[in-house]
């Protein structure tokens, strides 16, 4: 199998939940029209249509699964669900800013929707604004302070704008309430390697890569981590069980290239690369 050098560093790298996928084309069948039926046939409930909308979502026509959400939106037009569930779906297809949108229209019916509290704030990390995620992770901080999901994410949105020692407490805050979460450890290690912690977050990855569950994003992530400490040979070992030979020399020749930048301009080269992918498949 072989990565991209750049998506693969994003994939590693486990930051944001973003999946960027292109919209696709099929016909637009509308599942609630009622010709065919006889007039008996029960009304749609809005339940219904949501389990529907998500199927269709979960299969990549996004414009249908859009246009049923806001069909359940105008059935209960004081709930934010499916407000909520359109600015993940536009997120999905690529529309941050569509997205970001819904999830504020949302958010003026209830202030306190977690899901449009974390969407939003994943949108704001997506667009390259992750000074604006500030916001919506407090509030839904204020409400669910031990929601492990939510204390990793507030941990991206820091080590986003620098503040890794503040993102590793929040990763080891999260790590405390669900020992052993791989996508958690993965986070941490990696802020580790923004600080230029590499032996600590090695240490942290070593046990995760060498179980028989080990992911490519994780052994990506530690070929990564120790390049950057300028571990080659380990790197190489590492990167080869996914990577074609090509690959992984292209990825060691980025290695060095980021081990010549300063702590703070490494970190933001790693970070400004994975923000400007669409690889990274984590959920928050």
């Amino acid at each position: 199998m072989r990565f991209d050098r750049a998506a693969a560093l994003c994939v590693a790298l486990g930051l944001i939940g973003l999946t960027g996928c292109e919209q696709t084309s099929s016909l637009h069948l509308d599942p609630l029209s009622t010709q065919g039926r006889d007039g008996n046939a029960p009304a749609v409930s809005y339940a219904a249509i949501m389990h529907v909308a998500a199927a269709t979502r979960g299969g990549g026509d996004y414009s249908n699964a859009v246009s049923m959400y806001r069909h359940a939106a105008k059935m209960e037009p004081g709930n934010p669900e499916p407000l909520v569930a359109i600015g993940d779906t536009m997120v999905d297809a690529g529309e941050a800013n569509e997205g970001i949108l819904n999830y504020n229209a949302a958010l003026k019916l209830n202030p306190h929707s977690g899901e449009a509290l974390r969407g939003l704030a994943k949108a704001y990390l997506k667009t390259g604004r992750p000074d604006l995620a500030g916001n919506p992770l407090a509030v839904a901080y204020q409400d669910t302070p031990n929601d492990p999901k939510l204390l990793m994410l507030i941990g991206v949105a820091d080590d986003f704008i620098g503040q890794h020692g503040e993102a590793q407490g929040r990763y080891g805050q999260a790590l405390k309430l669900v020992p052993g979460d791989r996508v958690i450890t993965l986070n941490l290690a990696l802020s580790l390697a923004l600080s230029e912690r590499f032996d600590e977050g090695i240490v942290l990855l070593q046990p995760v890569v060498r179980t028989p569950g080990a992911t490519p994003p994780e052994r990506q992530a530690l070929a990564l981590i120790l390049g950057l400490k300028g571990d080659r040979e380990a790197a190489k070992r590492v990167a080869l069980v996914d990577l074609d030979p090509a690959s992984v020399d292209h990825n060691l020749a980025y290695y060095d290239s980021l081990r010549r930048l300063s702590t703070d301009a490494r970190s933001k080269a790693i970070l400004a690369a994975s923000a400007a992918q669409h690889g990274i498949s984590r959920s928050y």
